[in-house]
């Protein structure tokens, strides 16, 4: 299953757009898939990651405050997470992944957003940009020699450093697919497709 994620991953990587913080893309993200090759492995995955978090962060700043409360009607949605909740899990899972690659404890209760009290949308996209620093500058540290070091916990676990840095995008990617479909319900063509 594993590996299926992965070329799903790399199936979908041509048609990310990559974003910074401030919502400008990121250069070296997209100079990557223009002819530059990573010459690391934390190159190698963080190229990616950077591209599905700057789409991500793209929906989150795209969708109105007060649609931040969001749950899909029509269809079968009992107990989905609304827009601002899977903001706020996907931010608490980056930490739940990453904390777990350095061998801390991740916070609890990701399913639900975690501990972290973020409601308003200025303050859950603080907390996901800070989720993604904090990916960035882990998953930084990976390399050739500890990619396979085994990684244990609850998100993802057990598995490899690099496994659960691969499972981070995915992650990211499986939200971000249910949110387009969230601001699309609400008249709102998403950022990386406007482009």
């Amino acid at each position: 299953m594993k590996q299926g994620i992965v070329l799903l991953l790399l199936a979908c990587v041509p048609v990310c757009v990559a974003q910074t913080k401030s919502g400008t893309v990121a250069k070296k993200a997209q100079r990557s898939f223009i002819g530059e090759v990573p010459t690391t492995v934390a190159g190698s995955v963080s190229q990616t990651l950077q591209f599905v978090e700057g789409n991500f962060l793209g929906l989150a700043e795209a969708m109105p405050e007060d649609k931040y409360g969001y749950i899909p009607t029509s269809g079968k949605f009992d107990d989905a997470r609304s827009f601002g909740e899977q903001v706020k899990h996907v931010a608490c899972a980056q930490f739940a992944f990453f904390m777990e690659f350095e061998g801390k404890k991740p916070p609890d209760d990701c399913e639900r957003g975690g501990h972290d009290p973020a409601k308003t949308k200025a303050e859950l996209i603080k907390y996901l940009k800070d989720s993604f620093d904090y990916s960035n500058r882990v998953i930084a540290t990976l390399t050739a020699k500890n990619a396979l070091d085994r990684v244990e916990g609850r998100y993802a676990g057990p598995n490899t450093k690099l496994g659960i840095s691969v499972i981070s995008v995915w992650h990211v990617t499986d939200h971000y697919g249910q949110l387009v479909e969230y601001l699309r319900m609400n008249g709102i063509v998403p950022p990386m497709t406007q482009k």
